[in-house]
């Protein structure tokens, strides 16, 4: 794609997550992304099949660099500890800083027919592998215990999951940032985690 496409691909999805946090999925009418992205109706099938292939297309590519720019983070940690806070903070601090994708990826996505959260299951285990590879590294330095990888996945995913729908619903406004510490805690004290000396 070459870079004005590109640029416009971007303006389209830019808007999508504004237009689908605002009215909800099936509330929202194609022609309110492409007024919000500054282009005609019609552009927006010159990128996409239908409003349903937006929003997967929304998913895989956010979701898609959120997961990519955690994983280089993660590569530069040096103890499970260090991971773990990793993931919850980037967690944490994307979903606050971008609050409408929050939107639609804990309340819009949810509520989605099967063929779209088909789509973006790909997307989805690409997550669940790199909190995979955090316990099983874990396990491998000694600092976790030998456990059930896909159980302790579970529990982070779920947790994480739980605490950014709660924040996204909540009726008081409050920062998700200010549950790093209490969740990274919660997170080491499950899989008894043994800090190195250091």
């Amino acid at each position: 794609m070459d870079a004005q496409r590109e640029g416009k691909f971007q303006r389209i999805l830019d808007a999508a997550i504004e237009a689908f946090a605002e009215s909800g999925f099936h509330h929202c009418q194609v022609n309110k992304i492409a007024r919000l992205a500054g282009v005609a109706d019609g552009t927006i099938y010159l990128y996409f099949k239908s409003k349903e292939d937006v929003l997967i297309r929304v998913f895989q590519e956010r979701m898609g660099d959120f997961i990519a720019s955690m994983s280089k983070e993660l590569s530069q940690c040096k103890t499970t500890e260090a991971r773990l806070k990793t993931i919850v903070k980037t967690h944490f601090s994307y979903m606050e800083e971008n609050r409408s994708i929050a939107i639609v990826t804990q309340l819009e996505l949810r509520q989605s027919d099967p063929r779209i959260r088909l789509h973006i299951n790909n997307t989805v285990v690409d997550y669940f592998n790199l909190i995979e590879e955090v316990i099983q590294q874990g396990i491998e330095s000694g600092e976790v215990p030998k456990i059930d990888t896909r159980v302790a996945r579970q529990m982070i995913f779920g947790s994480l999951d739980e605490a950014t729908t709660d924040w996204v619903m909540a009726r008081s406004p409050r920062t998700l940032k200010s549950e790093i510490e209490p969740m990274l805690a919660l997170f080491e004290g499950a899989l008894r985690l043994n800090k190195p000396n250091t």
